[in-house]
């Protein structure tokens, strides 16, 4: 993921110019107090997470994340079990009801990897990453898997080499253009500009019979800052390795869909797996591409397609044939989930799930343990305060996944096997994952976005000295100013200035909350804080180690303290509210811009569409290709018909009307204190719990069951990038006409079920 960073000196400025705007809540409106507290509850409350903040210690998560990130730590490998079985000590030292829940998963590693370039100028890559310099744990090669692609196929294969770009589909078309088919060739293509398990599986499609994917420099290697040791960014050798599993079908163990992967349950066979490739996949370092690309003939690339290697770029095929082994161990490995809870003293059946993983790609100090750490903190900081007689309103399930880099495994499985228990019982699934210097990212359910703008506000930045919410606006206002912002951002960054609520984005995948929110409908956050590490150049390689992130993520941990607090306070206030901190009318709105933006999609559809037919129609193309480069004209693109979203007009314009309906209820039952009878208060917010459940149809997206969730999922093509509104919107991106009306209609009755549910709450609360 890019991130724009910024320099706390530009962010002092523009918080300077800024601060007169802000009132004293830090979203522009004064302080009407603590979403779902009384006035009194509320004070409680503030002391309650200053009594919190100051448990929380630097020097812990230091010391976890140097003990933790000691050894590889991938699923199956001692240090992965032992970091589960630390951790778990720690939360019986803390004073939590823990236990380890493990789940025996498929899990394929490596027993034979080559590549090997043929004809006149052999190369045999090296396949390994060498010891650095001052890391000392590069040196460990005992127990290190060597780099791969996990649920790629196996396969020994020879073929002529194509470079793909980055893989995704436009790519292809360009080959296609300049008549190269990749047919029975073994294509490159570069990390970027979209999901990994995207890039094999569109080769697998077009007919290649293997895949290898490189880190070129231009993305995360010395075109972007000095590399490591000397900077924090990708040397030579570097490999970022990676799931290519087709998470967008469903993610957890490839073999028990929809289910747990217990001992009793019903497997499918390998070759009934919708989720695992059949050609071979290898990441490769760009030092191992460089002869590869060297040795490619064929059309010079276009300028979008050249990296930053000193070499020209051709697209191929290579005149000499590639020599690719994968041949892979494809039994079962046990994953180790740690699972810790403090019963609820009045509400015991509202359960807040506050989620990271353990488990890394070797030995994962940013990615995950980074996070990891903020979260033991919090635990270590709660079990402190329960010990000193503090009993929270609802349970707390704290839990450390294993398995989640690669798919989603931990989290998935235990969902699945809990997943009547979670629909009755979760209110909110909280979850972290990698963490450093810089601004929060926060996304999920946007009910959930007026209290993390409350609770960011109340967060001291680090560096500024600032709050953090005030950081998240002055970044996005910065961001949305770029002569080159996509629309997406310039728009949060106009709401962002308007001196409102900051906007949450949306989840796609990527991370543990993946299950809980698109699966089982339970509202979801993620948090993290980044943009000023270095820390992506070494992402899913040997150099994520404890000493490149003590000198490039968060030296002193001072952000890890920060993510400590923000998760921490939302979910001590989830816990303990009067009435859950929810706002419907933040997702009205944000579901709105939504629609909006399926119109617009629809309005460009049809213009690309009637300039692409008048190009084709005056012959263009051909009139502009050069005889000796020549260059095919586009397919023909099908005629764009009416599109009728009138359905979900209808819908979002009634729940608006219902969303405010709630928020004047709300307001004036909290003015009186929230005076609710306690079986009343209790049925209240169990229903206000399951409203996300109400989102998701049991039918689910087309050709992907598995995810449910109508307005928030992973797109088909994107991997882990969100599509919103998705049975919808996927289906204009690809030309469905019949399936985007199809879904528009579809999309809009679970809307007007959201709606009459938000309507007997309402209802609730205007009860006297």
């Amino acid at each position: 993921m890019t991130r724009l960073t910024l320099r706390p000196l530009l962010t002092a400025c523009l918080l300077a110019c800024m601060g007169s705007a802000l009132g004293a809540d830090g979203t522009g409106h004064e302080d009407a107090g603590l979403l779902g507290f009384t006035s009194d509850g509320a004070a409680a409350q503030k002391s309650l997470e200053q009594r919190f903040d100051a448990l929380l210690d630097p020097a812990d998560q230091r010391e976890w994340l140097k003990q933790m990130s000691s050894a590889p730590n991938q699923v199956g490998s001692p240090h992965d079990k032992a970091n589960a079985e630390f951790m778990l000590a720690k939360f019986k030292e803390w004073g939590w009801d823990a236990h380890i829940e493990t789940f025996n998963v498929l899990y394929p590693t490596p027993k034979k990897v080559a590549l090997e370039l043929k004809g006149p100028h052999p190369f045999t890559a090296k396949l390994h990453e060498p010891a650095v310099a001052g890391d000392a744990t590069s040196s460990i090669k005992d127990g290190v898997l060597p780099p791969y692609n996990v649920y790629g196929g196996d396969g020994d294969v020879s073929a002529p080499l194509v470079y793909v770009n980055y893989g995704m589909p436009d790519d292809y078309k360009d080959l296609a253009r300049r008549g190269i088919d990749v047919r029975g060739k073994i294509v490159i293509a570069r990390y970027g500009a979209g999901w990994r398990g995207l890039k094999p599986k569109l080769a697998q499609e077009h007919g290649a019979v293997g895949c290898l994917i490189y880190s070129d420099p231009h993305e995360d290697g010395y075109a972007a800052g000095d590399t490591y040791p000397h900077g924090g960014w990708r040397p030579e050798d570097g490999v970022q390795r990676g799931s290519v599993a087709d998470m967008q079908q469903y993610p957890g163990d490839p073999l028990t869909p929809g289910i747990g992967s217990t001992d009793d349950a019903k497997r499918l066979s390998l070759s009934e797996a919708k989720t695992i490739l059949k050609i071979p996949v290898l990441p490769i370092s760009y030092a191992d591409a460089t002869p590869l690309l060297k040795s490619l003939s064929g059309p010079v690339a276009p300028g979008g397609w050249r990296g930053s290697l000193p070499i020209t770029y051709h697209m191929g095929p290579s005149t000499a044939p590639v020599h690719l082994t994968v041949q892979s161990d494809w039994g079962q490995k046990p994953v180790y989930d740690v699972i810790a809870t403090i019963k609820g003293s009045t509400e015991p059946d509202r359960w807040i799930v506050r989620g990271n993983h353990h488990d890394g790609w070797v030995f994962g100090a940013w990615d995950p343990l980074a996070g990891n750490v903020a979260l033991l903190a919090e635990a270590k900081a709660i079990g402190a305060l329960y010990k000193q007689g503090w009993r929270s309103q609802r349970t707390l399930v704290y839990a450390s996944w294993d398995g989640e880099e690669a798919g989603l495994l931990g989290s998935t499985e235990w969902a699945e096997t809990h997943a009547d228990e979670l629909q009755q019982k979760a209110v909110l699934y909280l979850n972290s994952d990698t963490n450093s210097r810089g601004f929060l990212d926060a996304g999920g359910s946007h009910s959930y976005q007026h209290l993390v703008n409350q609770v960011a506000a109340g967060v001291t930045d680090p560096e500024t000295k600032g709050s953090v919410l005030e950081r998240m606006r002055a970044h996005m206002m910065v961001s949305g100013a770029a002569k080159d912002a996509k629309p997406e951002t310039k728009e949060a960054a106009k709401l962002a200035a308007a001196g409102g609520d900051v906007p949450i984005s949306a989840l796609g995948s990527g991370s543990d909350y993946s299950a809980f929110l698109e699966h089982l409908g339970i509202a979801s956050l993620d948090l993290g804080f980044s943009g000023e590490e270095d820390n992506e150049g070494v992402y899913h390689s040997a150099y994520d180690s404890f000493d490149h992130y003590v000198r490039f993520g968060d030296p002193d941990f001072q952000y890890g303290v920060a993510l400590s607090k923000v998760a921490g306070h939302i979910v001590l206030r989830t816990a303990d509210a009067t009435v859950l901190p929810m706002r419907f009318e933040d997702f009205s709105d944000t579901l709105n811009r939504y629609v909006e933006q399926l119109h617009q999609l629809v309005a460009d559809t049809r213009k690309d569409t009637e300039q692409q037919h008048q190009l084709l129609d005056k012959h263009a193309y051909a009139l502009v290709s050069d005889p000796t480069r020549p260059q095919l004209a586009p397919e023909r693109d099908s005629d764009v018909p009416e599109i009728k979203l009138a359905p979900l007009d209808d819908a979002t314009r009634k729940l608006r009307k219902s969303a405010q309906a709630f928020e004047a209820a709300y307001s004036q039952r909290a003015a009186a204190g929230f005076n609710l009878p306690a079986a009343q208060q209790q049925q209240l917010n169990a229903l206000m719990g399951k409203m996300e459940q109400s989102l998701t149809s049991a039918a689910g997206l087309p050709a992907r069951p598995w995810f449910r969730h109508m307005i928030y999922a992973p797109g088909m093509l994107t991997g882990y990038g969100v599509k919103t509104v998705p049975g919808v919107r996927e289906a204009i991106e690809g030309r469905r006409w019949e399936e985007a009306n199809q879904y528009a209609q579809a999309t809009a009755k679970i809307l007007d079920g959201y709606r009459e549910q938000l309507d007997k709450i309402t209802a609730m609360l205007k009860k006297s």
